[in-house]
């Protein structure tokens, strides 16, 4: 598969949610870590900007090394947050668990992906 879709797919990984995060924070504030100093719905919204910027700047060839680098920063960041979702739906039904459970594998596959971008993203730049 070619570096542009690969780098549209993680666009598109990182646009969706980073959206939801304005039009829907609330899911996104229950997660954040209690321990975190401040409000949980300024974390929401600086990951929301930072998804969206990152997923945005991913569309753009010049910036899609640097921007896949910071996803893949950014799936490492987060992973924090997924965790403690694994944590506070214990008490939810069995699917809810699941939900949760699945998720924190899927962070592999996605940081493997900005990865992927990225080191392509150096080759498509270095000079022939």
């Amino acid at each position: 598969m070619s570096t542009d879709r690969l780098a549209k797919i993680l666009s598109a990984i990182l646009l969706v949610p980073g959206v939801l995060h304005f039009l829907a924070p609330k899911p996104f504030d229950s997660i954040v870590p209690e321990e975190l100093p401040g409000d949980a719905r300024a974390y929401t919204y600086a990951s929301g900007v930072a998804e969206v910027g990152i997923g945005a700047a991913l569309l753009v060839p010049r910036w899609r090394r640097r921007a896949a680098g910071l996803a893949a920063l950014l799936f490492t960041a987060v992973f924090p947050a997924n965790v403690n979702m694994v944590r506070l739906w214990q008490d939810k039904g069995p699917l809810m668990k699941a939900i949760a459970v699945g998720r924190l594998p899927l962070q592999i596959p996605m940081i493997v992906l900005a990865l992927l971008v990225w080191r392509r993203a150096g080759k498509d730049e270095a000079p022939a």
